[in-house]
């Protein structure tokens, strides 16, 4: 899949484009049906199918204090793209000046950019431009003006709920992952790149690998079987998300840490993505990292155990 930062980098080939617009964040069955109806009109027409996106959340730019944790990092988010067949991401800079384009102006900088524009694909819902001023309508009648045809999709229902960023973040933060999972299409995940800790874990015989997970929205704290595919193999995992009392005094800060079951090796720097399964405990202080090390223990012991 290719990532297209500057216009000049997509070459057309004089072909029309289709485009599925939208932030994107967590790629669920609401955005699925946005995105495969680009593809299918690109496979219909001869076109060129491309996703365009944006850097970051809209409110980090026009609410800044209203910016939501996001569901995805930018790399799960490429990888649920790609599954997905998508080839091409155009990955715009959500900025000041850009925020401050008329919904004409944004329609007009596309059309110039990719040409020929065959279809754009959003979501009933979709706002644009300065203060969010278009919507599906104002396409539509931007589309007849520039030639192209506009698909504005109805939003997805899994029982009796509307599938949307806002609501899974929701169901991740009351841990109801099993729902979270079937919003996303996929087992819900939390990905990050590997930092550096205080090497606590390994002094208890149990390695763990400290993710940064900074902008992220997670579930509620506690002790998580978990499974981690890393350099083409599985390993079951025990995660841990909270605070650590028992080895963490002074004012709380939430880590996430993973124990790959069987694994011997250096994952520093790397972006390690866990697949959250069944919840085993919630966080608790023990009196010492004796007590602290043995509960481990039969954490670990509880993951092997699960089928």
């Amino acid at each position: 899949m290719k990532i297209i930062r500057a216009p000049n980098e997509l070459p057309t080939g004089g072909k029309k484009c289709c485009l599925a617009v939208g932030f994107f964040d967590g790629v669920h069955l609401g955005h699925q049906q946005i995105i495969r109806q680009a593809l299918a009109d690109a496979r219909q027409h001869d076109a060129l199918a491309v996703v365009v996106t944006f850097d970051r959340h809209p409110n980090a730019v026009v609410a800044p204090d209203k910016v939501p944790p996001l569901i995805y990092s930018p790399t799960q988010k490429w990888r649920a793209l790609e599954s997905l067949g998508v080839e091409n991401v155009r990955l715009m800079t959500f900025d000041k000046p850009f925020s401050e384009q008329s919904p004409e102006e944004f329609i007009r900088n596309l059309v110039r950019e990719f040409g020929k524009i065959h279809s754009i694909c959003v979501g009933a819902n979709f706002v644009f431009g300065h203060r969010r001023r278009g919507n599906v309508a104002l396409l539509r009648k931007l589309g007849a003006e520039w030639n192209f045809h506009v698909h504005g999709l109805a939003a997805v229902a899994l029982d009796g709920e509307i599938v949307s960023s806002t609501r899974l973040r929701q169901k991740i933060q009351a841990g109801e992952l099993d729902v979270a999972s079937q919003m996303l299409g996929r087992p819900y995940s939390i990905a990050g790149p590997v930092i550096a800790g205080d090497r606590l874990g390994r002094r208890l015989g149990f390695p763990t690998a400290n993710l940064d997970v900074t902008g992220l929205v997670l579930p509620p704290d506690g002790v998580y079987a978990g499974c981690v595919k890393w350099n083409g193999h599985f390993y079951r995992a025990a995660l841990n998300i909270g605070c650590r009392p028992t080895v963490a005094p002074g004012p709380p800060r939430r880590r996430v840490e993973v124990h790959l079951l069987d694994f011997d090796g250096d994952l520093y720097g790397a972006e390690l993505e866990v697949e959250v399964g069944e919840k085993l405990r919630a966080e608790q202080k023990f009196a010492s990292l004796d007590e602290l090390r043995a509960q481990i223990a039969r954490d670990v012991a509880a993951v092997r155990a699960i089928n």
